[in-house]
């Protein structure tokens, strides 16, 4: 039997991948906090600051995704399935968090309801409920779901699956990763226009 990698195994250019409210901007925070690799949230790159998600246009986005893919050392958490064959390309490791989706649901909830600023979020914006995040994660997210894990599974990589917050906590525990790293906004500079 293969054990599982460990955080070390996966070097210096993670991708964490995984569904809406899974986990990820956290344990990337952590991850990037405890081994002092620059964090990407891809959710702060392709949405406008200070805007209820209003995203900016493919080609910004696009570009700003290149630039910090051609990094050497990242951690870049988020999925935006069209541009992961690029970040599964360059990564030295891959961790995929899953959630079902009546999990995800619950998470958002919180997540609205909760008064703190969350690792990843956008600046100046609150998460508030959402019909149209409902509709996504109730739908198109579950479809979503299975496209990561066939491309997790194509991966070359050194690669881990968390299928659930118990192995996120264990595998968190066993690599000495803060439970909550500080926040990491805008953590790689690309030249994006605030």
């Amino acid at each position: 039997m293969t054990l599982p990698p460990a955080l070390d195994d996966l070097g210096e250019r993670i991708c964490v991948i995984g569904p809406s409210t899974s986990g990820k901007s956290t344990l990337a925070a952590a991850i990037g906090h405890s081994r002092g690799l620059p964090v990407v949230h891809l959710d702060q790159y392709r949405h406008r600051p200070g805007t209820a998600w209003v995203e900016c246009p493919d080609d910004e986005f696009a570009a700003l995704h290149g630039d910090a893919v051609r990094c050497e050392r990242w951690v870049i958490e988020g999925n935006y399935s069209r541009w992961l064959p690029e970040r599964l390309d360059r990564a030295t490791g891959v961790v995929l968090l899953d959630a079902t989706t009546p999990t995800s649901v619950l998470r958002y909830l919180r997540r609205t309801w909760s008064p703190v600023d969350r690792i990843g979020g956008l600046e100046g914006t609150r998460d508030r409920v959402s019909l149209a995040m409902l509709r996504f994660l109730l739908g198109p997210a579950r479809a979503g779901r299975l496209r990561l894990f066939r491309a997790f599974e194509s991966v070359d990589a050194p690669k881990l699956l968390l299928p659930d917050r118990r192995a996120l906590e264990r595998f968190r525990r066993e690599n000495g990763l803060p439970e909550y790293a500080p926040a990491t906004r805008g953590a790689v500079r690309t030249g994006r226009r605030r």
